[in-house]
């Protein structure tokens, strides 16, 4: 059992909701953390039925004078649940964890979510803050991060596979997401080769064989299942001009290599680069949410490809970060950070890179990856301050 960033709620009397992609250790962190907490897990199918048949079954389920914290497991499994959650939480003070894997189905069906009642979590895949002394850069590029992979590393690429099946079977088929379930999985596949890159609608729905508007659903179903993003590009106070399409990426670096089909013409540093990429990007988003640094998450790009990884834009500062899985960086790699700083004078410049020297420059302080990543927390706090 690793310690997650994540830290509970500082009011013991506020119900909340815990959402993140599954496999990430919702599930564990509640029962660590909330010990003598009523746990009812809609994955259960005798519990799942139950509840779905009749939902105001739960206050019966509930002993007189408990008030001790009760934990829904999935409820996006039966959004009806939320309405005896709301009179419970008003009628009998009740305290309430919702964990899901997906909000779709709850907008879906215009179920309030508690607006006003309940705050809203997010849990990731493990940081290398909380892998600590387990965490390997090399293992972190293959595996990716999700407690799974940790608790039986000798079966990780099994699990790895079967992931993206359950999600399939599970969340996409049970809800009817879509009707036909081949086109998702071809989808899947292509979708994994625009991994980092800017995002073509267009082209994928030629790849797919399919029309744009499916296409534009599927991305939305990965977005809403917690298991993809979209990073938007930075615009603010723009003077050159930039490109208009997101860069996509799915949420574990892991879960991108066991999509991405591999053959004998692709590169291994060209996915290797990619990787590097992902693993920073889902460290950067966990980090941010879990310390409640407020900082938006951008990449830059220019119409002649100038392009900065990622940018992170807060109350009080501006950071740009390119990285590099090189072992040396050359002056040509800082080009774009330069252009950058040139139209935003305030941004702070850095490079995670795969070497394992500290280098301070005049503008740019590059630094090695493996060893910001498990500091990441403290570097950013740092820097937003």
């Amino acid at each position: 059992m690793y310690q997650r960033l994540l830290e509970a709620p500082k009011r013991h009397d506020q119900s909340f909701f815990l959402f993140g992609p599954r496999g990430t250790g919702k599930s564990s962190w509640t029962r660590a953390g909330f010990p003598n907490a009523l746990v009812f897990d809609l994955l259960s199918m005798h519990t799942y039925v139950e509840f779905l048949q009749n939902p105001s079954i739960l206050e019966e389920k509930i002993p007189k004078n408990f008030d001790d914290w009760i934990v829904i497991d999935e409820i996006q499994k039966i959004p009806d649940l939320l309405n005896e959650v709301h009179r419970l939480i008003e009628s009998r003070g009740c305290k309430f964890i919702l964990t899901g894997s997906s909000a779709r189905s709850l907008r879906r069906k215009g179920v309030n979510l508690l607006a006003g009642r309940a705050h809203s979590y997010k849990m990731f895949p493990l940081t290398a803050a909380e892998l600590k002394s387990d965490f390997d850069l090399n293992q972190s590029l293959l595996i990716g991060h999700l407690p799974s992979v940790y608790n039986n590393k000798d079966a990780s690429e099994e699990y790895l596979n079967a992931y993206i099946g359950t999600y399939l079977r599970e969340e996409v088929l049970q809800e009817g997401l879509t009707r036909n379930l081949s086109a998702f999985a071809r989808f899947l596949e292509i979708a994994s080769f625009s991994q980092g890159s800017l995002l073509n609608m267009s082209e994928v729905a030629r790849e797919c064989k399919i029309e744009r508007k499916i296409v534009e659903n599927y991305f939305t179903i990965l977005e809403d299942l917690l298991i993809a993003s979209r990073l938007p590009v930075f615009t603010k106070k723009a003077q050159r001009q930039t490109v208009v399409h997101p860069k996509f990426y799915y949420f574990d670096v892991g879960v991108y290599r066991s999509i991405r089909p591999k053959g004998p013409l692709d590169s291994p540093g060209l996915i290797g680069g990619v990787a590097l990429e992902t693993l920073v990007f889902q460290e950067l988003k966990a980090v941010n949410d879990y310390e409640r640094l407020h900082f938006d998450l951008y990449f830059w790009r220019t119409i002649d490809q100038q392009e900065v990884d990622f940018i992170l834009y807060g109350k009080n500062s501006v950071i740009a970060i390119e990285v590099k899985s090189s072992r040396t960086i050359h002056p040509s790699d800082l080009r774009s950070l330069r252009l950058f700083k040139e139209e935003y004078p305030i941004a702070k410049l850095f490079v995670f890179y795969g070497g394992k020297e500290k280098i301070y420059g005049e503008d740019v302080t590059i630094l090695p990856v493996a060893e910001i990543l498990p500091q990441l927390p403290a570097f950013l706090k740092d820097l937003s301050s």
